[in-house]
């Protein structure tokens, strides 16, 4: 069962998250925090799968969570929940490690379909969100020459752009989980970039996949 942490400061936002989250991923525990205090305290006291957190908080910025969670609590998967569609909080949030960009905006049916593609390891980004990572990313585009991955690298960056599990790129690559987790922290650490969002959008500026994925 997924156990969400929401964090969120406007109590009708909060209900109509939740219905979005329980028609997304049915049986699940939502624990609410509508501050950055509050949502560090839960974090304390309990594991969580998912976070979802707003940007806009009384007491500060929801990028400073996200960016805590990633250092502290890298297997907890963090989606940004805003109205902030502008570059400068979209990038400083995957930058922070956030591993998709959501629009409160969006129709309840588009929300919760871009959140089951998490279990498919599809990273959460509304389609406004995803156009403009591409114009910024086709704008500052880098030479594939220069990015210093390997040509193994390379095959698995690809790979994990269009989805797959670390499980699922062993076996088609004929390599140990281990030596895929080890090729994985090399991309991150080249590319200087800490989440699947992010290996996806280098993909793409690469050139290794196409932008429908």
């Amino acid at each position: 069962m997924y156990t969400v942490l929401m964090v969120e400061d406007h109590q009708e936002t909060q209900e109509i998250l939740a219905r979005v989250l329980h028609d997304a991923f049915g049986s699940i525990q939502i624990t609410q925090a509508s501050t950055l205090g509050q949502a560090r305290t839960r974090l304390k006291a309990q594991a969580f799968n998912l976070a979802l957190v707003d940007i806009g908080l009384p007491d500060g910025s929801g990028i400073d969570l996200v960016a805590q969670i990633s250092r502290t609590m890298p297997q907890v998967y963090v989606v940004v929940m805003t109205i902030f569609d502008d570059d400068r909080h979209l990038f400083a949030a995957l930058q922070a490690g956030a591993h998709g960009y959501l629009l409160k905006e969006q129709p309840h049916e588009e929300l919760v379909n871009l959140l089951q593609g998490i279990i498919q390891g599809q990273p959460p980004l509304s389609p406004a969100v995803a156009r403009r990572i591409l114009q910024h990313f086709q704008i500052q585009t880098k030479p594939l020459s220069r990015c210093g991955l390997t040509h193994r690298e390379r095959e698995v960056l690809t790979l994990l752009a269009k989805g797959l599990s670390c499980k699922e790129l062993a076996y088609l690559l004929g390599i140990s989980p281990h030596t895929t987790a080890d090729h994985i922290k090399n991309i991150y650490r080249k590319l200087n970039i800490n989440s699947r969002a992010e290996a996806s959008l280098e993909a793409v500026r690469l050139g290794l996949v196409s932008p429908e994925y």
